[in-house]
């Protein structure tokens, strides 16, 4: 859906932002009722601007622009007092954060609107202010799949189409879907999978297996596009043993 010619007070999230010449910014906005769109702030850097302190990634804003095409021009921001959002981010959420916000970059399309999917961000950011940060992206990395078309089949043997028997094991693959195996090494169990099904990510087994089976699935959709938050992770990982030699309390890595 193109953006119309004047937009008031549209609920909306920052998901990236870069300067733009000498007091400008520009702004990726995911919002509700318009999609991913690309907003061009003009005059909002600096110490007396009084838009700047607002545009922050994970606060929701009801935003204003005008424009056509690929790319608007910002009128004003506001806070959004939001009751589902319980509290702000902790600081080790923040990298789980920026990887949902470079998922909706990577995944979704400029000005298609999908409301449910930013329902699903919106409870994901809820999620990650509390202690299971890795359901909470598992959720969402399953939820974002169903919306945009991608979403996988965990109640049917690909090649048979016989129903997930739990007792039995399968093997996943890209693009195909899960086929039975004989248990071994990166095989799931068809109890896990229908804990996926239902989005039951309460014991380890079906976190574990979620991760291993989601990521690929993501990376199929990707398309080769590599996710910069990912690198982070890693980088973050191989730094824990450093610091944890010179400090008792290293750093958390995300969990993705």
């Amino acid at each position: 859906m193109r953006s119309s010619a004047r937009v008031q007070h549209a609920l909306a999230y920052v998901l990236h932002a870069r300067d733009f010449r000498e007091t400008g910014r520009i702004i990726e906005l995911f919002s509700r009722e318009h999609g991913r769109l690309t907003a061009f702030g003009r005059g909002i850097r600096g110490p007396r601007s009084r838009l700047a302190p607002l545009l922050q990634p994970f606060a929701p804003l009801l935003v204003s622009w005008s424009g056509r095409g690929e790319a608007v021009t910002l009128t004003g921001t506001e806070l959004c007092p939001r009751p589902t959002l319980r509290a702000a981010l902790p600081a080790g959420a923040l990298m789980s954060a920026w990887y949902l916000n470079e998922l909706v970059l990577k995944l979704t399309s400029r000005h298609d609107a999908v409301p449910d999917l930013f329902d699903a961000y919106e409870q994901a950011l809820d999620g990650l202010t509390g202690a299971e940060v890795a359901a909470t992206l598992r959720r969402f990395e399953k939820q974002m799949l169903d919306h945009l078309g991608y979403g996988l089949d965990f109640s049917s043997d690909a090649e048979t189409g016989e129903a997930v028997d739990p007792a039995h094991h399968y093997r996943f693959r890209a693009g195909h879907g899960f086929m039975v195996a004989e248990p071994a090494a990166g095989t799931i169990s068809g109890a896990a999978l229908q804990a996926m099904a239902g989005e039951d990510f309460s014991d380890l087994e079906s976190v574990r297996s979620a991760r291993a089976v989601l990521r690929l699935a993501l990376d199929h959709a990707l398309e080769g596009r590599e996710l910069a938050t990912r690198e982070v992770a890693r980088a973050l990982a191989r730094a824990v043993p450093t610091s944890a030699a010179s400090s008792r309390a290293p750093a958390p890595v995300p969990a993705k």
